[in-house]
């Protein structure tokens, strides 16, 4: 289990930058890259998955963003316990 997944679990509202976001994506092999159309958001995908998280650049990033990429994080798990 990653020490930061649990932090952003039990606590979404601390200020969390996208660079936390970036080494949470990487330990668990999601993919987590800036748009390249000089849009303000990261999108964070898995090949197992047909969903597209997008999470903004702005900091502090909003509790809701961090709860759905934990979510996110979650599901890739479970797909990966499952392969």
């Amino acid at each position: 289990m990653s020490k930061r997944l649990d932090s952003m679990r039990r606590n979404p509202q601390a200020d969390w930058k996208i660079a936390d976001v970036v080494a949470l994506c990487g330990e668990f092999g999601v993919t987590c890259d800036a748009s390249r159309s000089g849009s303000s958001h990261y999108k964070v995908t898995h090949p197992a998955m047909a969903e597209i998280l997008t999470v903004p650049f702005k900091r502090p990033i909003k509790p809701v963003y961090i709860r759905r990429l934990v979510v996110f994080i979650d599901t890739v798990r479970h797909l990966d316990e499952r392969a």
